[in-house]
């Protein structure tokens, strides 16, 4: 006969203080489970590295959301190269007034990590139990399987790994995932590609919508009221390219201490975190300028010898062997 089931009297169950109840103040449930969503080309993997850099540092997420309790965090990124990962990193830290040599990110390095093979399953729960993060960060859900996301019962199991990964060494996840593209006017949580599943797993879910150049922000939460979305921007802050949350959309707290965004050193900031020459189609689309006045800083810069116009775009001087793509003298796509 099996043995039965625990249970306790419902005045029994512990409780949790609200000091504790947040890893991110308003933002993440402490050892929650949830999803940072959004479109292609919407900041959410920004975001998600910037949750890596707030919690393993104390420092406040999108500078706003308070870290009371830092600890390290786990991070697997799985479609951008490590060095593009160490870049954003690195301007993230800079903009939240800390170092990326001081701060506890653990980097997964494997080329690939599968939920859906039980090889994968078993080291990934080996190397959390093993580091003891307070975070473990997967980007993105779709390099992380073979199935169809479009199944819920080919999506739940993985999910349900991940839900027991939580419970067996306390550490919040979170998971990055697509939005299918054209999905804006439905409920954020609704727009997220494949099950439903994915929706109602999330503890905390944050969304991110783009409609031209504004971001947005959602945020849910399972326990706990989910507040007004908050408008977002990536901008070149101190001295990197991050996140904040935009003040005149925002107006909590004043903004004394809010510096201009110089356009130089935005696309500087760019060019150092791609890992292939950028077309001023691709750099409009990373600065959020107009066309006019980021050819005329393209201009300026390449005079002072800051950027190297090429064939195939626009390098740092720095970039690995620049003189292999020749000068371009045609117009840029």
């Amino acid at each position: 006969m099996s043995d039965p089931l625990p249970v306790s009297l419902a005045h029994r169950l512990a409780t949790v203080q609200d000091s504790a109840a947040w890893l991110v103040e308003g933002l993440w449930a402490d050892e929650g489970v949830g999803i940072v969503g959004g479109e292609p080309k919407s900041c959410k993997s920004f975001l998600a590295l910037d949750l890596a850099v707030a919690v393993s540092s104390g420092r406040p997420c999108l500078r706003r959301f308070r870290v009371d309790n830092p600890g390290r965090v786990l991070l697997f990124a799985a479609e951008d190269a490590l060095h593009v990962v160490r870049a954003r990193l690195d301007g993230i830290s800079q903009a939240a007034g800390t170092r990326l040599e001081g701060l506890d990110i653990q980097v997964i390095t494997a080329a690939s990590v599968r939920l859906d093979l039980a090889d994968d399953r078993e080291r990934l729960a080996a190397t959390v139990a093993a580091l003891s993060p307070r975070l473990v960060i997967l980007d993105p859900f779709v390099r992380l399987h073979r199935v169809d996301e479009n199944l819920s019962g080919a999506v739940a199991p993985l999910l349900a790994f991940l839900r027991e990964l939580q419970r067996a060494h306390h550490v919040a996840v979170a998971v990055v995932h697509h939005a299918r593209k054209g999905a804006g006017r439905v409920r954020a949580g609704q727009a997220l590609r494949g099950s439903s599943e994915f929706h109602a797993w999330g503890d905390s879910n944050l969304y991110v919508r783009r409609n031209g150049e504004q971001l947005t922000l959602s945020i849910e939460h399972r326990a706990a009221a989910s507040p007004e979305p908050v408008s977002i921007r990536l901008c070149g802050d101190g001295g990197g390219l991050a996140l904040r949350v935009h003040e005149q959309a925002w107006k909590a707290e004043p903004t004394r201490d809010a510096k201009p965004v110089d356009l130089g050193e935005q696309i500087e900031t760019a060019l150092k975190t791609a890992d292939r020459p950028l077309s001023v189609r691709a750099l409009r689309s990373a600065c959020r300028v107009r066309t006019a006045r980021l050819s005329s800083t393209l201009s300026e810069l390449t005079s002072a010898r800051r950027v190297i116009r090429t064939a195939d775009g626009y390098v740092l001087p720095s970039y690995p062997n620049p003189t292999l793509f020749p000068v371009s003298r045609t117009r840029d796509p």
